[in-house]
C-alpha cells in the first residue's frame, strides 16, 4: 500500500492508501522521499477555481471547450515535484548499458503526485538522477524552476536593464535570482514585507511594498522616469498584471507566468496598455519561446535549474519553511491557502 494525498472536494484534503501496481515491461518503481506542494497551481485545484474543473482542453483545436470537464473530484495524487529511490526496475531494462536509465538505489527526480510510490515508464526517468552532491530537498525544485527560468527566457533580458518582478513566492523569488545572474536588475514587488526582505537576499537590488507605495511611479522614480525596460508577472494577480504594465516603458515587454483564475478583473487595457504600446507575452511551462525552441527544450530548462542549484548560484533549499510529513498534508494545504504569509516552499516528507 502506498500513501497517496487526494484532494476529495474543495479545500479538503485526504491521506488515503492505495495498492501498489506491478511493474511492467520498461517500467520503474520510485519510493518518494519528498514532494513539494505548488502554491499556486496546486492550491487552484484546492479551492476549486481551476478551469479543468469546469472546461476540458481539446489539444487539436487548442482551446477549453464548455460542457466538459478535464479534472474532477476526487483528486489524487496532485503535484509536480518529486524526489524518490528507484527500488526495482523492469527485468526488460536490467541488462540495459544505458547509463541515462537509472538503477536500483538511485535518486531521482521527476513528477509523479504526492503519492509514497509510483511506477512510470523509463522514459519518464531517462536522465532524471540526482547529481552527486545535490541535496534531494533542491531537487524537488527542478520543474518550478524551470517555469521561472522559461519566464526569465521569454523576458529577453539584456545586460543592464531594469526587470521588475511581480510576485515574490517560490516562483517570483527564483525568478528574482535569475534575472540577476542575467545581468540586469531586478526589482522586486510584492505586498508581504517578509518576502520582500528575502527577495534582498535572492538578490534584488530594490524593493517596493505594492501595499503601501504607487508601485509604478516608484519605478519611474528608480529608472530615470522611462520606467522598467521588462516586467515579470508571476504571481497569478490581475492587479498585479495591471501594475505591470502602467510599470514598464514606452514599447516595454510584460511577461504574463502566472495561472490566472476567473475573469480579469482590476486589469484595465484601455490605459497604459494601449496607449504606452506595452507588448505582452505570455510564458507557459507548456513550451519555451518560439525564438529558442530549436535550442532550448523543457528538459534543457530542467537540467539548467539543476546545475546552477549544484554549482550554488541559486539556493532552492534556502526557501523551505516547512518539511511536513505526508500525514499532515490536509494542515499544509490550510497554511497556504488561508495563511500564506507564513510559508514559502512546503515540502512533505515520505516515510
Amino acid at each position: 500500500m502506498s500513501q497517496t494525498v487526494q484532494v476529495t472536494s474543495p479545500r479538503r484534503v485526504e491521506v488515503i492508501e492505495q495498492p501498489s501496481i506491478e511493474l511492467g515491461p520498461g517500467q520503474i518503481r520510485v519510493r518518494t522521499s519528498f514532494s513539494g506542494i505548488s502554491a499556486g497551481t496546486e492550491l487552484t485545484a484546492y479551492r476549486g477555481t481551476n478551469p479543468y474543473l469546469n472546461r476540458s482542453w481539446d489539444p487539436d483545436q487548442r482551446l477549453f471547450v464548455e460542457g466538459t470537464s478535464g479534472l474532477n473530484y476526487p483528486i489524487a495524487g496532485l503535484g509536480y515535484s518529486e524526489v524518490g529511490e528507484v527500488v526495482e526496475v523492469a527485468p526488460d531494462l536490467a541488462d540495459d548499458d544505458d547509463p541515462a536509465i537509472p538503477a536500483v538505489g538511485q535518486q531521482v527526480w521527476g513528477i509523479w503526485g504526492h503519492r509514497g510510490e509510483a511506477v512510470l515508464p523509463v522514459d519518464r526517468l531517462r536522465g532524471c538522477v540526482l547529481p552527486d552532491g545535490l541535496d534531494p530537498v533542491a531537487a524537488t525544485f527542478a520543474r518550478v524552476g524551470a517555469v521561472a527560468l522559461n519566464a526569465v527566457l521569454a523576458a529577453d533580458i539584456h545586460l543592464g536593464e531594469v526587470i521588475a518582478v511581480f510576485g515574490q513566492g517560490v516562483l517570483g523569488l527564483l525568478t528574482t535570482r535569475l534575472v540577476q545572474l542575467s545581468g540586469a536588475t531586478a526589482v522586486a514587488v510584492d505586498t508581504v514585507p517578509s518576502r520582500l526582505d528575502k527577495a534582498r537576499e535572492y538578490g534584488a537590488g530594490a524593493t517596493i511594498n505594492a501595499a503601501t507605495e504607487a508601485v509604478a511611479q516608484q519605478l519611474r522614480r528608480l529608472t530615470e522616469g522611462r520606467g522598467a525596460d521588462v516586467a515579470i508577472e508571476i504571481s497569478g494577480s490581475y492587479h498585479a498584471l495591471h501594475d505591470a504594465i502602467r510599470s514598464v516603458t514606452v514599447d516595454g515587454r510584460v511577461v504574463s507566468a502566472g495561472f490566472y483564475q476567473g475573469d480579469g478583473t482590476g486589469l484595465r487595457l484601455g490605459d497604459e496598455f494601449h496607449h504606452n504600446r506595452v507588448r505582452l507575452v505570455s510564458s507557459q511551462i507548456g513550451g519555451v519561446p518560439p525564438a529558442l525552441a530549436g535550442r532550448w527544450n523543457q528538459a534543457r530548462l530542467n537540467h539548467t535549474f539543476l546545475q546552477l542549484a549544484l554549482d550554488r548560484q541559486v539556493d532552492p533549499v534556502g526557501l523551505v519553511t516547512h518539511v511536513i510529513p505526508v500525514e499532515e498534508a490536509a494542515e499544509a494545504f490550510d497554511m497556504l491557502d488561508r495563511r500564506p504569509e507564513e510559508a514559502l516552499q512546503v515540502v512533505l516528507k515520505f516515510s
